[in-house]
């Protein structure tokens, strides 16, 4: 009698450990979103961007060194919904794409755009913002239309559509030269030694700058954009529910809210 007792104990004590642990017989998964380790933690994503690109992302120095910024934010959303968390890694624009294809990143966000060429080495999400190309100056330069920029050098971010505008207008206008620099801030600082005559950037980056400095003055440029999206790796499985979350904040105006706390605005 004593052993059947001790027994059923036993049992019932099993039992209860195994339910609390969230053991079940489907095969010993715990619940949750699926996204954990082996050890129940959530799995890291490692996001690739280029943190020279306020408001997008960008290091305010006043406030730390953490990467802040539109994309974060919206990296962050879409991560903690799926069930994932975020980890952020800094690394030159032009090297995001090699960074991914070499296994060191498992997504980029750094307002990139998706091209017909870099659509050949990633699977890019739906496109979340779209801004316009901005031909910048100083403000005695007297660069006020893509005419004035005849026998004048261009710079744009390595990597950038915006190297690639530049490589177009010099196919009808006649360029003294292209420059190009990995970062934002570099080309600004060309700008004001007088190393190149203009620099094309994203007007919604630019007007954080010209806001600081009134020297800075610029001009859109009449394009078709294609807007800023997400790139991951070809045929990843997380395109297709990184692209669900994204049309879930469109329609519940997650989105709007963050284009409204970092761009003072919803794009036109």
């Amino acid at each position: 009698m004593k052993k059947w007792f001790l027994v059923s104990l036993m049992s019932i004590l099993v039992v209860g450990l195994l339910a609390a642990c969230g053991t079940s017989n489907n095969g010993g998964e715990t619940a949750g979103s699926g996204n954990e380790d082996e050890n129940g933690d959530k799995k890291v994503l490692v996001m690739g961007t280029s943190a020279d690109y306020p408001p997008f992302e960008y290091i305010d120095t006043e406030k730390g060194e953490e990467i802040i910024g539109f994309d974060i934010d919206l990296a962050k959303a879409i991560t903690e919904e799926l069930g994932y968390e975020l980890k952020v890694q800094d690394i030159d624009f032009g090297s995001l794409i090699t960074a991914m294809d070499a296994g060191n990143i498992d997504l980029i966000l750094a307002g990139m755009t998706p091209t017909e060429e870099r659509l050949e080495q990633v699977d890019f999400t739906d496109v979340y913002y779209t801004a316009h190309h901005m031909v910048v100056s100083l403000k005695d330069s007297k660069i006020e239309k893509v005419e004035d920029l005849e026998g004048k050098t261009v710079g744009a971010q390595l990597g950038s559509i915006q190297l690639e505008q530049a490589e177009e207008i010099n196919k009808t206008i006649k360029l003294k030269k292209i420059e190009d620099r990995d970062r934002i801030p570099q080309l600004i600082q060309e700008l004001k030694t007088g190393r190149i005559d203009a620099a094309i950037i994203e007007d919604t980056v630019m007007k954080g700058f010209m806001e600081k400095d009134s020297d800075l003055t610029g001009f859109n440029l009449d394009t078709d954009e294609k807007g800023s999206a997400i790139a991951l790796p070809k045929d990843s499985e997380l395109t297709e529910e990184f692209n669900r979350v994204l049309g879930e904040m469109k329609e519940n105006g997650e989105l709007d809210k963050l284009i409204m706390k970092w761009f003072g605005g919803e794009e036109e």
